[in-house]
């Protein structure tokens, strides 16, 4: 299986990707909307199809992706029925199953932090996706969204930790840089309702707790009942000057089929050292501007700023940290070359 773990500073959140490694066929939990681009950059890398996103509860602390997802690849949307958030194809409820082919998941209500949470569990039980419900030596909070700390403890003790042992624990928030527990591991050492915790214990301690309004509830949770959608149901503005796809390591990248039939449209910059352009027959015809890579900051002075700027290189490494140099010297129309200049003949 295709496996891989996300994670969004702003919020703190863990996004999971998940495909068979023959179906190819991917299913995202818990997509953040601001990390579109770099989704969509992953699965193209990794040669995935999207076929599935699905939400473990409504957040309070961020926007669903999934509408935005669904716009872009045509995917279908999976989330807790009790939720009843708009644009759902897929209503789960407590034992249903789903996913795609090759990985197939169980809907595991476990409400407590919101009465929606679900948690999803592999089908042979060795991952369980336990969104804010169990965290890595906490929970989720209780104290909004019909939260309650004695539905919160049954949802732990009574279905979480019935699951083996050695089931590997990926929650959908950590605060501490943390990435994977196992049931095991929560059922000792989770400060909450670990080694022994009674409900009492737990209710008393989640009730303790004084924490501030999440910034943005106000936000997120009318519009992840909209599966993320803008009150508008207008898509993002993204780049319109050119066709850019981003990288999973965030370059803006273009393709030299578009920059051939738009050279009067943008200046084009090589980065690459003197001697490599001797015998390069595509130089003359192409390049606007010649500075290599390690005189670029002293030379940035030389590059118009009348139109977007396109740096290439031979591979398309050194002009993806091209690209990074031009940005943190305001130019904010900038790509790299794709491939770079191997790609052409």
């Amino acid at each position: 299986m295709i496996f891989r773990q996300l994670y969004d500073t702003t919020s703190s959140t863990y996004t999971y990707v998940l495909a068979d490694e023959t179906a190819r066929k991917a299913l995202i939990i818990d997509p953040v909307f601001g990390q579109v681009d770099r989704d969509l950059a992953l699965l193209h890398e990794l040669g995935l199809t999207l076929e599935l996103v699905a939400d473990t509860h409504a957040h309070a602390d961020h926007i669903t992706a999934a509408w935005l997802l669904k716009q872009k690849t045509g995917c279908t949307i999976a989330s807790a029925e009790v939720i009843n958030a708009e644009h759902v194809d897929l209503y789960l409820k407590d034992g249903d199953t789903f996913g795609v082919p090759g990985v197939t998941l169980r809907a595991l209500s476990t409400p407590g932090h919101t009465d929606g949470c679900m948690s999803f569990v592999m089908n042979d039980e060795s991952m369980v996706f336990t969104g804010d419900a169990l965290l890595i030596r906490g929970c989720g909070r209780s104290d909004f969204q019909q939260g309650s700390a004695h539905k919160l403890y049954q949802s732990i003790t009574g279905k979480l930790f019935a699951l083996p042992d050695r089931c590997v624990v990926y929650p959908a928030h950590d605060y501490q840089g943390r990435t994977v527990s196992s049931i095991d591991e929560e059922k000792q050492f989770n400060a909450r309702v670990g080694d022994g915790a009674n409900e009492t214990d737990f209710v008393q301690y989640m009730q303790a707790m004084k924490l501030p309004h999440p910034k943005m509830i106000d936000e997120a949770v009318p519009a992840n009942l909209r599966s993320g959608a803008p009150e508008d149901g207008r898509l993002p503005v993204t780049p319109d000057w050119a066709e850019i796809h981003l990288t999973y390591a965030g370059v803006p990248e273009l393709d030299f089929e578009w920059l051939e039939h738009h050279l009067d449209d943008v200046t084009v910059l090589d980065v690459r050292l003197p001697a490599e352009i001797k015998d390069c027959p595509v130089h003359a015809r192409l390049v606007d501007v010649h500075i290599p890579l390690n005189e670029l900051n002293d030379r940035i002075g030389e590059i118009p700023k009348d139109k977007p700027v396109v740096a290439l290189c031979r591979s398309g490494r050194r002009s993806s940290l091209a690209v990074t140099i031009l940005k943190q010297n305001g130019f904010e129309k900038v790509a790299s070359l794709s491939h770079g200049l191997r790609q052409i003949a």
